[in-house]
């Protein structure tokens, strides 16, 4: 058992040294099982929520199909789903670590880079060198283009990881005041961490959002 919050960024926190990492499909079992059998209200919120993204993800991709983004909303959900559930106390917070978020990042841009490089190598090499650069300045813009490629699995994972984690430490720090504070003082905690929870349950929905949506933007650089 956890003995208190900062050991949901312990990944090998005894027991559970192996378990730790499956709280990230804990969503899996929240979802009812009648959503998938007959129309509810949970199921017409989440049908919904794809469209208002698959809107948002077709207009970046610049394509109609709705399969193309498909692979984003779900990676999307994924990260929305382990950002909410590491709201909860006692919970492995799994996307506050950066070999999870990596896991999630670097793939996806090898993925674009070996597609792009494959089949638009002239249009990759175009992306090097924008549209009305002087002669002069080119070979620095080539350079600075690649090392601004090259960091974009590290900023998306880092932006993820340290959005979360800062939240959860905040939330942490301010409880292990509690026992040392007045009843009006409570109060004011008391009033300041719910606040803070409700700023954390939107940066979890905002981060994934930011996430799905920079990664739909590196791919349609590619094509």
């Amino acid at each position: 058992m956890m003995t208190n919050l900062f050991s949901s960024f312990d990944p090998s926190t005894e027991p559970l040294f192996s378990m730790n990492w499956a709280s990230s499909m804990l969503g899996i079992l929240l979802i009812p099982l009648s959503m998938w059998v007959i129309p509810s209200r949970m199921n017409i919120l989440w049908i919904k929520a794809f469209l208002v993204l698959n809107k948002e993800l077709k207009i970046l991709l610049k394509m109609s199909d709705k399969k193309n983004s498909l692979l984003f909303i779900s990676l999307f959900l994924m990260i929305f789903f382990s950002n909410s559930l590491s709201l909860f106390p006692y919970i492995f917070s799994s996307t506050s670590h950066l070999s999870m978020t990596m896991i999630l990042s670097l793939p996806l841009w090898i993925s674009f880079m070996l597609f792009g490089w494959i089949n638009n190598t002239s249009h990759m090499f175009m992306h090097l060198v924008p549209q009305g650069t002087p002669k002069l300045l080119m070979p620095f813009m080539v350079c600075i283009e690649t090392i601004s490629n090259f960091i974009r699995p590290g900023t998306l994972a880092v932006r993820l990881c340290a959005n979360m984690i800062a939240g959860h430490l905040l939330l942490t720090l301010l409880g292990e005041m509690g026992s040392k504070l007045s009843m009006w003082m409570m109060s004011v905690l008391i009033t300041a961490q719910l606040l803070l929870l409700i700023l954390e349950s939107a940066v979890a929905i905002i981060q994934s959002y930011v996430f799905s949506i920079l990664s739909t933007l590196y791919s349609s650089e590619v094509n």
